[in-house]
C-alpha cells in the first residue's frame, strides 16, 4: 500500500523526500517494478534513466500517486506535483486558468500569474493553449506544477516533444528554478546528455531495478565539452547497453 506523509522522512541524519523499500507493482502476473528500493534526499535533483519499458514511467506515476496497486513501502511529501512530456492543457480554458486547474480553495488569478512569470510566460496568460508553441505550453505545464509549492517535482520526459533549440531553454529553465525552488526533482528521460547535465546523482532502471548509481560531480552551470562531461556521459550510455566506440565512428 503506497503512503503519503505530511512532511519528509528523517533518515540517519539526513531529510530525505522520497524512501521506497520492497517496491513491487506486477501486471498480469509480470512484475515490472520487483523489490525496487530508492532515496531521494530533499533539495536533491536525480535523473532516471533505462530503456523502454524498464518500469521508469510506472516508478514515476507510483511516486505521484496515480498508480497505487502496489505491494512495498512509498514515503513521499504530501505536496508534489508532476509534469509529463504532453503539457495536457485543457483547450476550452485560458491558459491562467489552467495554471490554477485543481488547486484547492478556489485560488485568484495573481497565483497563476506569479508561476507564469517565473518560467517566463506572464504575458501568454490570457491565450487560449491551441496559440501556444510547444515550448509554451510545456513551461505552461511547469508553472501548473509549480503553484502547487511542491516538495517534490516529478518530470516524466517533460522536453521529449521538443525541437533541439527549445528543448536547450527548457532544460536551463527546469535548472533554475530547482535552484530557486530547493526542491526535490527526480526527472525521467532517455537523453544521458540532459541526464549529465542536470542531475545531482543518475540512476539507471533496468528489469525493475535500480542497477547503478552515478553521482555527477561537476561545476554549475555544467559545460558539454568538458572531458569529465564526455567520460560520465560515455560510462552511462554502456551502461544503457549503448556502444560508444561505435557512435564517435
Amino acid at each position: 500500500m503506497a503512503t503519503d506523509i505530511h512532511r519528509p522522512v528523517s533518515t540517519q541524519g539526513t531529510t530525505q523526500a522520497v524512501r521506497v523499500a520492497g517496491l513491487t507493482r506486477s501486471f498480469d502476473g509480470r512484475a515490472v517494478i520487483d523489490d525496487l528500493r530508492l532515496d531521494v534526499r530533499q533539495g536533491e535533483f536525480v535523473a532516471l534513466l533505462g530503456r523502454s519499458g524498464c518500469g521508469k514511467s510506472t516508478l514515476l506515476r507510483i511516486l505521484a500517486g496515480l498508480d497505487r496497486d502496489i505491494e512495498g513501502t512509498v514515503l513521499v511529501p504530501r505536496r508534489k506535483a508532476v509534469a509529463f512530456q504532453a503539457p495536457r492543457l485543457m483547450p476550452w480554458k485560458k491558459v491562467w486558468r489552467n495554471v490554477v486547474l485543481g488547486l484547492p480553495g478556489g485560488p485568484g488569478r495573481g497565483v497563476a500569474d506569479q508561476a507564469l512569470e517565473e518560467v517566463g510566460l506572464g504575458h501568454r496568460a490570457d491565450a487560449w493553449p491551441k496559440t501556444l508553441s510547444g515550448g509554451e505550453a510545456q513551461r505552461a505545464s511547469l508553472a501548473r506544477a509549480l503553484v502547487h509549492e511542491p516538495d517534490l517535482l516529478l518530470l516524466d520526459e517533460p522536453f521529449g516533444a521538443l525541437d533541439a533549440l527549445t528543448r536547450i531553454r527548457a532544460q536551463r529553465l527546469v535548472g533554475e528554478l530547482w535552484q530557486r525552488r530547493g526542491c526535490a526533482v527526480l526527472l525521467v528521460t532517455h537523453d544521458v546528455e540532459e541526464a549529465v547535465l542536470l542531475a545531482d546523482r543518475v540512476l539507471v532502471m533496468d528489469d525493475g531495478v535500480i542497477a547503478h548509481e552515478q553521482r555527477i560531480d561537476l561545476a554549475r552551470p555544467r559545460d558539454i565539452t568538458d572531458p569529465r562531461f564526455a567520460e560520465l556521459r560515455a560510462g552511462l550510455l554502456e551502461r544503457l547497453g549503448v556502444d560508444t566506440a561505435a557512435e564517435a565512428a
